[in-house]
């Protein structure tokens, strides 16, 4: 299956899984009238609005290139996940607000209600199945909103273990710990905020990768045979992909085709690993002196001295 239908059978998938639970949770907060439901069905609401958002934006980012988009349209990803932020942080709020009106009024009733224990235990259950299938198609398609929703879901497992433990206790005979349960939640919720846009901030700026896949990126091209360092190795983030600019050196005796044939070699490599983009190479022989020692490489590679020159490989 292709990504595109990929992440678009995702999307729906959510919003299906989203809205039913929403439905659930409002149905058994009107009934029972906890506020740990009730704000585990403001967080379901936020999530299923903004899984339509993820929708849309799935459907626009998997759209193939065009002549105004010749690398795809995979760059609009980071927007919609600070879309997924900006209604995370709503539904914290609101329920902050809703919780901490309930226990600054003091009046809270005792509850007993085993539908809102089975309706959270549902939640646990679906958001766990949810996490986990996202976070690998996230990650297997490259997809920083998915990774998002992932990151989204396993809070939400959280929360509804802590408004579980407040209705419970609420039918225990400590009324108090469905509020605080709801706060609980509340700060879960603005966790996962915090998270998301940590993570799509890195994306729009151009920051660089983690260290892990500089040292692939870096090895990949010192593994051509005909390669004999790198330096001015520059990799950073263009949306959800990496693009990468490099030097290779290799010696001066090779003809113009040869180092051609390098340089579109070394390119086919690194542009093969899944998180790249766009790799751009330039070839640089012994003899124009530009070999030279690079911090950041050695930073990876171990320099090695040849034939009284020592070189980033």
């Amino acid at each position: 299956m292709t990504r595109r239908r990929t992440l678009r059978r995702v999307g729906l998938l959510l919003f299906g899984a989203n809205l039913a639970l929403f439905l659930s949770k409002g149905v058994v907060a009107v009934e029972t009238g906890s506020l740990a439901v009730q704000s585990e069905a403001i967080n379901s609401l936020a999530d299923t609005v903004y899984s339509l958002v993820i929708v849309g934006g799935l459907y626009l980012t998997t759209r193939p290139p065009d002549f105004e988009h010749p690398h795809g349209h995979e760059r609009i990803e980071p927007f919609v996940s600070l879309f997924v932020a900006a209604g995370i942080f709503l539904a914290g709020g609101a329920v902050i607000y809703q919780s901490g009106t309930a226990l600054l009024a003091g009046d809270i009733e005792p509850l007993r209600s085993p539908a809102a224990v089975g309706i959270l235990v549902l939640t646990i259950a679906a958001k766990l199945a949810l996490y986990r299938y996202c976070l690998t198609v996230g990650r297997t398609w490259q997809s920083p909103a998915l990774v998002a929703t992932a990151l989204d879901n396993r809070n939400d497992v959280l929360t509804a273990g802590a408004a579980l433990v407040g209705v419970i206790g609420a039918a225990v005979g400590a009324p108090i710990l469905d509020p605080l349960a709801a706060l609980v939640v509340a700060l879960g919720i603005l966790h996962t905020g915090v998270e998301v846009v940590r993570d799509n901030v890195n994306y729009l700026v151009g920051a660089a990768p983690p260290d892990e896949l500089r040292k692939e990126i870096l090895q990949t091209a010192l593994d051509h045979p005909d390669v004999e360092g790198a330096h001015d190795v520059i990799a950073h983030y263009v949306g959800p992909e990496i693009d990468v600019s490099l030097h290779v050196e290799v010696e001066g005796d090779r003809t113009l085709r040869e180092a051609h044939d390098i340089e579109s070699a070394v390119v086919t490599s690194v542009e093969a690993l899944p998180q790249v983009d766009d790799a751009f190479v330039h070839v640089d022989p012994r003899e124009l002196g530009e070999w030279k020692a690079d911090e950041e490489v050695e930073q990876f590679v171990d320099p090695t001295p040849d034939d009284g020159e020592t070189d980033s490989k």
